[in-house]
């Protein structure tokens, strides 16, 4: 008599999880390492009138944005290449458009940080609200000189 083959039916299979821990997707591992990373100083305040006025200031704060960027987020050199584009945009703009262009590229810059969760160039906002109330163009100046410097430790 040959012997037959039974097959199990659905219910007496066991369940096909194998033992395997559920998928991790990208965020859940930068959500860990997030949490492992000691958090640096979120309430970074730059002075504008220390930042007119002294030239090392200026590169410290760049220094500073740069490592909290690297140590934060996950912005692309393109992205920062972007908006200091727009920054000199600005300051070459005329007089009476220069104080408009700063106030819609601020608006761009808001944008850029909420959508790409660059919470490091929360400061670089902040500055760039002092500057256009300011409306002077050696603030102007000064802040594109700041942009440029993180571009260039950025890299």
């Amino acid at each position: 008599m040959a012997e037959e083959r039974q097959q199990p039916r659905r219910d007496d299979r066991p369940k096909r999880d194998g033992g395997r821990p559920p998928r991790r997707d990208d965020r859940d591992r930068d959500r860990d390492r997030d949490r492992d990373r000691p958090r640096q100083e979120l309430n970074v305040e730059i002075d504008l009138a220390k930042l007119c006025s002294d030239s090392l200031y200026l590169d410290n704060q760049a220094h500073v944005l740069v490592t909290r960027l690297h140590d934060m987020d996950s912005g692309t050199r393109s992205q920062l290449r972007r908006l200091y584009s727009a920054v000199r945009r600005a300051c070459r703009a005329p007089e009476a458009e220069r104080q408009h262009q700063f106030v819609m590229f601020r608006a761009r810059l808001a944008y850029t940080i909420a959508r790409h969760s660059l919470r490091s160039l929360d400061p670089l906002e902040k500055l760039l609200l002092q500057v256009t109330r300011k409306n002077e163009l050696p603030a102007y100046e000064r802040f594109r000189d700041l942009f440029e410097a993180i571009i260039a430790y950025n890299e």
